[in-house]
């Protein structure tokens, strides 16, 4: 089963709380939850206090997309704020700092997840795959929404989802950026079965018909 994961990057940041809470009734899989600090990427955005108070506001699993310089200092924090699925960048930092911060996250409880961004090859997941539940595939250089879909990942995304198939079958494989009723069909086709999109949710006109196309 396809799940989507719509990115709250793209919702109403005066009306977030609706905007969160109206997602489980449009039938969303996942929130999406990208944290950026301007250092891993040229954008800032949500931190510690909002991702809480999304916590309260909606019991869908909240999907954090942590897209900072060195996140081992604060994967401890991102568990206890409420994150259900926490995902690091394997360029981020050092091999045995990412390893080390994946097992601290599954001690948390919480599900352990590793992202690529389009210049890394697919083979980088390969020591960490055994540890994740979920592989994170960005197709748009990550730190801002709206881009165009880069559908030369595609090959990236199939390479990934043989090394799942062979080495952790149960792990997702997640693709985000540029996702909409028709780049969502090749993501698919190429062995992602979770979806990010913020503007193709929060823009269109029925949210909860968008989410039902993109799960197609």
């Amino acid at each position: 089963m396809v799940k989507v994961s719509p990115s709250v990057l793209s919702a109403d940041f005066a009306n977030l709380g609706r905007d969160v809470r109206g997602l489980s009734a449009a039938g969303a899989d996942y929130v999406h939850i990208d944290v950026m600090d301007g250092m891993f990427v040229p954008n800032l955005s949500l931190g510690f206090p909002v991702i809480s108070a999304i916590r309260r506001d909606t019991e869908l699993p909240l999907d954090v997309h942590l897209m900072i310089e060195r996140p081992i200092r604060y994967v401890e924090r991102f568990c206890e704020a409420g994150a259900d699925i926490l995902t690091i960048h394997v360029e981020a930092d050092t091999p045995e700092n990412t390893m080390q911060a994946l097992e601290k996250i599954r001690a948390c409880g919480v599900r352990p997840a590793i992202c690529v961004k389009p210049r890394t090859p697919a083979e980088a997941v390969l020591p960490y795959l055994p540890l994740c539940s979920l592989i994170l595939v960005m197709t748009v250089e990550p730190g801002f929404g709206g881009q165009k879909f880069m559908a030369d990942m595609m090959p990236k995304v199939q390479e990934i989802r043989r090394y799942i198939d062979a080495m952790n079958p149960g792990c997702e494989l997640e693709v985000d950026g540029g996702v909409d009723p028709s780049t969502c069909k090749i993501c698919v086709a190429s062995g992602a079965n979770v979806l990010v999109a913020g503007s193709a949710v929060y823009k269109a006109a029925d949210i909860p018909a968008r989410i039902r196309e993109l799960r197609g």
